[in-house]
């Protein structure tokens, strides 16, 4: 009976330790949002978080193994054990936090609004903001997005579902605008360019991207830039609930290479600019 409880008592230390002392760490991305994580020609993941995992890796000293999943079902994935962290440009939410636990924020971009050069919505100028943080929203900043409602009333935006900015849509334009989903961005930046969106709502970076492409070259942004809110508190990596030990390795290598100016280089290799937390 002894030996029974002994061999129990050191299985148990084992799975405490596992996490701890593991070799590889299998990250989930989209692989579809580029700058962030995306699939080039060769398909192979390349980006700013791709960069930006791989030499997080090298410093906790495990190998990373990419992931790729359908952005719909990457919570899911992650709850069912395909991978251990997720990295994939997702914002720290509340809504989020019901699920899964985040690491500290490494990235941060705000949302903006894109549209055809000639379609008439282009430059909106929005309460004279140019920025709106939606954390602790005043007048000045309800006026904004009453004026944004006032232009677009009717027009179809399209965005990318289960997202940040399918919430801002339903949260504060709700029955002003008819929200189309998709998948991923390419499939609406793809119907913006063709005429079968009036808008597109998405990251900063992730349109820049689009309008240098030969697909975005009639693309313009219009109006603010969001920040806070539904929009969250930075980019960070989502794990389960029960993994506190891989949240504390992924904090020590952020705060490592924010510290150093790692993340920085490499989101201005990426994005063009400084978008590190």
């Amino acid at each position: 009976m002894k030996k029974i409880l002994l061999i129990l008592f050191s299985l148990s230390l084992l799975s405490l330790t596992t996490i701890s002392n593991a070799k590889s760490i299998r990250i989930g991305t989209e692989g579809a949002y580029p700058p962030w994580n995306n699939l080039n020609s060769a398909g192979e993941l390349e980006g700013a978080e791709i960069d930006f995992g791989n030499e997080a890796c090298a410093r906790m000293g495990v190998d990373c193994e990419w992931v790729t999943q359908d952005w719909d079902g990457i919570i899911p994935a992650l709850l069912q054990g395909k991978y251990d962290i997720i990295i994939a440009g997702m914002s720290i939410t509340e809504e989020r936090k019901e699920k899964v636990n985040f690491t500290n924020g490494y990235m941060t971009d705000g949302a903006r609004f894109a549209v055809l050069k000639d379609s008439g919505l282009a430059d909106l100028n929005i309460a004279g903001m140019a920025k709106v943080n939606l954390n602790n929203a005043g007048g000045k900043e309800q006026a904004a997005i009453g004026q944004l409602i006032a232009a677009m009333n009717g027009s179809t935006v399209c965005v990318q579902s289960s997202t940040i900015h399918q919430n801002f849509l339903e949260k504060h334009m709700s029955g002003a605008v008819k929200v189309k989903l998709y998948q991923a961005v390419d499939d609406h930046n793809l119907d913006l360019a063709a005429g079968r969106c009036d808008a597109i709502l998405a990251d900063v970076g992730s349109i820049i991207d689009f309008m240098e492409s030969d697909g975005g070259v009639d693309v313009a942004f219009t109006g603010p830039t969001f920040s806070g809110g539904v929009f969250g508190d930075g980019v960070g990596g989502a794990v389960r609930k029960e993994d506190t030990d891989i949240v504390e390795m992924w904090n020590a290598a952020i705060a490592e290479m924010s510290a150093d100016g790692t993340t920085a280089e490499i989101t201005k290799k990426w994005f063009g600019r400084d978008i590190s937390m």
